[in-house]
């Protein structure tokens, strides 16, 4: 999509989000006569939400999740190389243990207690990856060093 260059008096203001895509609105920093209105020219591309692999989006989900349990940035960091090693983020990923999804839960369908749709969605996955971290180690970062040590946690 092809967009006009802006007059020198225009204001750009760019609100970007991971889920949403990139908006760019050029805004008139001053209307030529009061009794003009400003005029809007808005141009929508959806950069991010689709160049997100799947993995990064699973990322982004858990980076919220964390959040919202209060764990600091250091956590999250903690529970990223733990997921790395163990599925690299793909929630369908399948050992012939029966390990399953994101956390690599033994077997998988341990992870129904956080929704029915366990096999297929991530933030189910998530969410009952960090309770079991909560529940057996206090925190990511435990539960990374206990997986370093043994090779599984």
């Amino acid at each position: 999509m092809a967009v006009k260059p802006l007059r020198r008096s225009a204001t750009v203001v760019l609100a970007a989000s991971l889920t949403f895509g990139v908006v760019a609105e050029a805004v008139p920093a001053q209307a030529a006569a009061p009794t003009r209105a400003a005029s809007v020219v808005t141009a929508k591309t959806t950069v991010s939400a689709q160049r997100l692999t799947r993995a990064q989006r699973n990322r982004v989900i858990a980076k919220r999740m964390v959040a919202k349990r209060g764990w600091s940035n250091r956590q999250y960091k903690c529970l990223v190389k733990l997921w790395n090693r163990e599925s690299h983020w793909n929630h369908k990923a399948g050992r012939t243990s029966g390990a399953y999804g994101i956390p690599q839960a033994l077997p998988g369908r341990k992870m129904r207690s956080a929704g029915k749709d366990w096999r297929t969605n991530p933030q189910t996955q998530i969410r009952w990856g960090l309770r079991y971290i909560k529940g057996r180690y206090g925190t990511p970062c435990r539960a990374l060093g206990h997986s370093s040590s043994r090779g599984w946690y």
